[in-house]
């Protein structure tokens, strides 16, 4: 077992026993790869936090659920996915903007208070994202966890429950999809930020709505 996991575990194991500050260590560990990979499905910033929140909050009322069969990260993406998959359809049926008016609104939402990516050529910056934006789901999703987050395939295969292959076929096609002149002009990890005041802002809300599990050991 990677340090990683057993680090997992060994916190896992102390919020069971009712230790429910330390779920932060969790939140804290995985916000941002949560982030990036939901920002493959959701374009609004406010309901990419709900839902990060929502995942938490399902994942701590669960957590005496988890068996240690796979990563914890794993296992918490997959509760990612499935909350995203039901906000669109619910978005879908509810929202009465334009398909140009979402994309509009996704823009001006996005998050450039970070001084690093302030120092990225704005334009470039958005017309990447932009292009991320305009791939199919399947393929963003993939581009997502192994680029930008750098997640392997057996984690990435593990995550969205499909073979190693289909990844790495799906992660080819991705790239086909994008311009190769782009790709190498920043790093990948510079866009989708999930900066440290959001980062404690997810977990004191996720800290507030849990109440302390009863111990089990």
């Amino acid at each position: 077992m990677k340090e990683s996991e057993a680090a997992d575990g060994d916190t896992i194991k102390e919020v069971l026993m009712g230790d429910k500050e330390k779920y932060a260590l969790l939140i804290q560990k995985y916000n941002q790869r949560l982030y990036r990979i939901c920002k493959g499905y959701i374009k609004d910033e406010s309901e990419i936090e709900d839902i990060m929140q929502d995942t938490y909050i399902k994942a701590y009322e669960n957590l005496q659920l988890f068996e240690g069969r796979s990563q914890f990260g794993s296992w918490l993406i997959r509760i990612l996915i499935n909350e995203c998959l039901q906000r669109l359809r619910k978005l879908n049926k509810q929202s009465s903007l334009s398909e140009t008016d979402q994309n509009k609104k996704s823009m001006n939402q996005s998050d450039y208070s970070n001084p690093e990516t302030k120092s990225l050529n704005k334009e470039l910056r958005i017309l990447l994202e932009s292009k991320l934006e305009s791939l199919p789901e399947t393929y963003k999703v993939i581009f997502l966890m192994r680029e930008v987050e750098k997640m392997n395939v057996a984690e990435t295969s593990e995550s969205l429950m499909i073979s190693a292959a289909n990844v790495k076929v799906r992660l080819n096609r991705a790239k086909e999809m994008l311009k190769k002149s782009l790709l190498e002009t920043y790093p990948m990890e510079e866009l989708f930020e999930f900066n440290l005041v959001r980062c404690a802002r997810v977990a004191d809300s996720v800290l507030k709505q849990i109440k302390p599990k009863k111990a089990l050991f």
